[in-house]
């Protein structure tokens, strides 16, 4: 692509390359640009997508929440009746309970207590879709006995490799023993640091302050040849409106919209996204103004042979693409790899993806255009009668 823009356009090329120094500048410049939109907005993503894993991998067609309920994070909770009257409505085909709520992980080896997210599950219908999680839904089945998200934070101690060592591992939640007996994978987010699945016995006796009959989310599995949205407007008439009956996607999008904005989050990702694309702007801005100004006896002349303004313009806005071409490719490179880095620092789910490669690259490309199109006053003011 870009051998193909050169062979058309050799004068704004041989401009660009002429002083290698400048060049180095404005590549670094606009790669630095990128890397701030790339981190801005791969943070964003990856917050988000780590909030909505626990929707993500429950197992249900449909669910109930409470009309108040803003994140899964912060319980609220709704009266059992609710699912029992569900389960009698047309096209449900059954129904279960899910507990939610925060409990205190003590670490085996530093003895220090940290927050981490318990699900209450029913063992009979068990409210993941996760195989890993269903192949031990016995092992819960004891008082007690919990699995453990091998991708919480380190902070909460090894457990997993505790466990593969022992097989059974004791350990403390909110001051009462319980064996962890067995592992799985949903993930860490900003809100959680780790989960707990427990059957809903071992919950309530973790939470002794709970009510039974107060759950947090219903489940709901429709019937095989139901129409969901059809099922979903069924059971919204039928059921008081102290309850919102939700799929999947409406339950993930309504905790997207929490933290979007009801937090600083969402601004402040947006926020830095704009700062680099500002900065982006101004360094290419500065780059084609000096360049310009450099060279104005040269487009004066080349105005005096009968070259038109929309020609030079068109010159000056090639070399902004160009520049942006260039200063993508060590910006993407670089934040691939800072990615990485904060994966494996963090434990969140930030990767490199097509769509956001083309969206900061369509980015690259405004801001170097745009620098382009303030340089350009410069550019017309390079008049024949200065040179002749």
């Amino acid at each position: 692509m870009l051998r193909k823009l050169f062979r058309k356009t050799p004068l704004a090329w041989n401009q660009v390359t002429r002083e290698k120094t400048r060049l180095a500048i404005a590549i670094a410049g606009i790669g630095f640009a990128d890397i701030l939109m790339f981190v801005q907005l791969g943070f964003m993503e990856a917050f988000y997508k780590s909030a909505v894993l626990p929707h993500e991998n429950m197992d249900a067609d449909l669910v109930l929440v409470s009309p108040n309920l803003e994140t899964l994070f912060v319980v609220k909770s709704f009266t059992r009746n609710r699912i029992y009257q569900a389960a009698a409505v047309e096209g449900v085909k059954s129904t279960s309970s899910l507990y939610v709520d925060t409990a205190y992980w003590r670490n085996p080896d530093t003895g220090i207590n940290r927050p981490i997210l318990v699900y209450g599950i029913d063992p009979a219908k068990p409210a993941f879709k996760l195989p890993e999680i269903k192949q031990q839904i016995p092992q819960i089945q004891i008082l007690n006995r919990v699995l453990y998200d091998r991708a919480g934070r380190p902070e909460y101690g090894d457990i997993p490799q505790l466990f593969q060592q022992s097989s059974s591992l004791s350990a403390q939640l909110n001051d009462l023993n319980v064996q962890v007996a067995g592992l799985f994978t949903i993930g860490a987010s900003f809100a959680a640091d780790g989960n707990v699945i427990a059957s809903d016995s071992t919950f309530l006796h973790l939470f002794p302050k709970r009510q039974p009959d107060q759950i947090d989310v219903g489940i709901i599995h429709i019937k095989q040849n139901a129409d969901i949205k059809q099922v979903q407007a069924n059971l919204q008439a039928t059921l008081p409106k102290d309850v919102d009956v939700l799929t999947l996607a409406e339950f993930a999008e309504r905790e997207k919209t929490y933290w979007g904005n009801s937090t600083p989050i969402g601004f402040v990702f947006g926020f830095g996204t704009i700062i680099g694309f500002i900065v982006g702007m101004v360094i290419v801005y500065q780059i084609l103004y000096s360049d310009v100004s450099d060279h104005l006896p040269e487009y004066a002349t080349l105005k005096a042979m009968g070259y038109s303004d929309g020609y030079l313009v068109g010159v000056l806005i090639q070399e902004a693409i160009v520049l942006g071409l260039l200063g993508f490719i060590p910006g993407f490179a670089v934040s691939a790899g800072l990615y990485y880095i904060a994966k494996t620092a963090t434990l969140l789910p930030i990767v490199m993806n097509f769509n956001r490669a083309i969206m900061v690259l369509l980015l690259t490309l405004i801001m170097c255009g745009g620098s382009g199109f303030i340089a350009m006053r410069k550019l017309q003011a390079a008049d024949p009668a200065d040179v002749f």
